[in-house]
């Protein structure tokens, strides 16, 4: 009976993982039969209504007290109207990832996303230098669009993500990210040595860095303690190749702003080799100082301090 009861259980969880990931891909199908930015409105206004009788905006409302113990119940909640409007968006963009334009002085017609000269001057730079660099960006506005813009003008770039523990759904993600972001790598055991290879080879690397990591190290993000996934700072002692920020603003009336950073100053040990840990804590540094700018657009609702 034992191993029919798992068996079972193994057919319902096959079962329901299949029917989510039918659910999922219709509904990206959906999504891009719609007006992009209309569909956002919509999904905006519904997760500010809906977002609050969750049990996340709990968790959102005590990350942000903690934060900013200084703002008021109602400058709280207004922060945590925009974390939901934020998101509502975010998903009905995802399904047009591949159709979000950046601006491109030689194509003619609208964009989507503008930059400073600086940032330009950046990224072409990092794309014909032919020299290894990482990057790194946080879930800020539409942090889709970072690994997009850099797969659409020519970034030579493998972007590293976390796989949504469904498989069918993570099939359905998949297949939109892979169409607009370029090469991918899920995390893994593997995935650090991979990575160094590729860098030796003079690629780029793009990642995350402001989640919560069991096993990460010790840094301050708005003056409490928490854990930031080394890979990164790692990465850079092993190679010692640039570390770069890259963000993505949301812009009133459904534009954005990319910015990349110059190249931090990582921190060095006696020997002279990157320390991991103070690195790491400059980068948090720089990802606390964009969340600072427009605490409405990170995602507040997950529990970055344990």
């Amino acid at each position: 009976m034992p191993t029919l009861a798992r068996s079972l259980r193994l057919h319902l969880i096959d079962l329901f993982d299949t029917l989510s990931g039918h659910v999922v891909a219709g509904l990206l199908r959906v999504l891009r039969l719609t007006n992009r930015k209309a569909m956002a409105n919509l999904l905006g206004v519904t997760l500010r209504r809906v977002g609050p009788w969750l049990p996340e905006h709990k968790i959102g409302r005590a990350n942000l007290k903690a934060a900013f113990p200084e703002k008021t119940d109602a400058e709280i909640e207004r922060i945590l109207d925009g974390v939901w409007d934020n998101l509502g968006r975010v998903a009905a963009e995802f399904a047009h990832l591949d159709r979000i334009k950046t601006y491109d002085p030689a194509v003619a017609g609208p964009s989507d996303i503008e930059y400073g000269p600086e940032t330009l001057e950046r990224f072409h730079q990092l794309r014909l230098d032919g020299k290894p660099a990482l990057l790194f960006t946080a879930h800020l506005a539409n942090w889709e669009l970072t690994a997009q813009v850099a797969h659409t003008y020519g970034l030579n770039m493998i972007v590293v993500y976390r796989r949504p523990n469904l498989g069918q759904v993570a099939d359905a993600v998949m297949r939109i990210r892979s169409n607009s972001m370029g090469e991918l790598l899920p995390t893994s055991l593997s995935a650090p040595v991979t990575l160094a290879r590729k860098l030796a080879e003079g690629r780029h690397v793009g990642m995350l860095v402001d989640q919560y990591s069991t096993r990460g190290v010790d840094v301050k993000f708005f003056g409490r303690q928490t854990k930031a996934n080394a890979l990164i700072a790692r990465l850079a002692r092993q190679i010692e190749c640039p570390i770069h920020g890259a963000r993505i603003v949301r812009l009133p009336g459904d534009g954005f702003y990319g910015e990349i950073t110059e190249a931090i100053e990582p921190v060095r040990d006696a020997e002279g080799k990157i320390d991991v840990v103070d690195t790491m804590q400059v980068i948090t540094n720089v990802v606390e100082g964009w969340v600072r700018e427009r605490p409405e657009q990170w995602l507040w609702l997950h529990r970055r301090w344990r």
